[in-house]
């Protein structure tokens, strides 16, 4: 009498965990690695900070960030926030040096900043590229509520600044 070939499952059903492992495994090292962040946006505060190429201040100091330059976050570990510049360049900074106030920065050569969130309206003033501008209350798509630091307020084109 023949013996029917043993019938094992195929290797990749082995072990049912083996396909568990990979993202217990991501998630475990998010966890360690601090808050982790939905890439929202912050600013410097008040002061100029550090950045840093490491989260320490062993670290390589990599530039200084002015006041209220807005950045991404990407995560947080132990007292340091690893943030994103509007030119796509990573460093960290001390979570304490970012602020509580919402800037933007210009990104176009030249963006016009009209009266009311509307691209008839009268441009109130021009702001060129890299100027920071503090972030207002706007609840129309497409346009963010700015002010600058000369007390000029009004309502840049979402795509002309950089932050929000």
């Amino acid at each position: 009498m023949a013996v029917p070939p043993e019938r094992n499952p195929p290797d990749n059903m082995a072990c049912p965990m083996k396909f568990l492992r990979l993202p217990i495994l991501a998630l475990a090292l998010a966890l360690a690695a601090g808050t982790v962040y939905a890439f929202s946006f912050s600013a410097v505060g008040d002061e100029p900070a550090i950045l840093y190429d490491a989260p320490s201040y062993n670290g390589v100091k990599r530039f200084i960030a002015p006041a209220h330059m807005p950045v991404e976050v990407l995560f947080s570990y132990q007292d340091w926030t690893k943030v994103r510049d509007m030119a796509g360049d990573m460093a960290w900074i001390e979570s304490r040096a970012l602020g509580q106030k919402h800037f933007v920065m210009v990104k176009t050569e030249l963006a016009q900043i009209h009266a009311s969130p509307d691209a008839a309206s009268p441009v109130v003033f021009r702001a060129k590229r890299h100027v920071i501008l503090e972030k207002q209350p706007s609840a129309v798509p497409g346009w963010i509520g700015v002010s600058h630091p000369d007390g000029e307020t009004g309502f840049a084109r979402a795509d002309e600044v950089w932050g929000s």
